[in-house]
């Protein structure tokens, strides 16, 4: 993503090598940035934000327990618990979402 790749000339880490080009350095997963003399030109792009989530929706489910676990020993396996509705896993997994 293109905000991963705002980093100041300071912040930059070197992703390639001399002489590489902007097409070679996307291709390796990298930023690539020639305005700014005397840095690295293909940076390490900066990390991801994420954050779990429990799916609201009951079809996103995924199960995560078994019939008649408690809410605590869903909660300690680190899964989302809710008791309703029916028919679906009241213990499931969190979902990654990126920020």
């Amino acid at each position: 993503a293109r905000c991963q790749c705002k980093l100041g000339p300071r912040e930059r880490r070197n992703c390639g090598f001399p002489g590489i080009s902007a097409v070679e350095c996307r291709k390796a997963g990298c930023c690539f940035n020639a305005s700014v003399p005397g840095v690295p030109w293909c940076f390490t792009p900066k990390a991801k934000k994420v954050r779990k989530v429990c799916p609201n929706e009951p079809q996103g489910r995924i199960n995560c327990g078994y019939p008649g676990i408690t809410a605590k020993e869903c909660e300690r396996k680190g899964c989302c618990f809710r008791a309703h509705p029916a028919g679906v896993p009241w213990c499931f997994y969190h979902r990654t979402v990126e920020e």
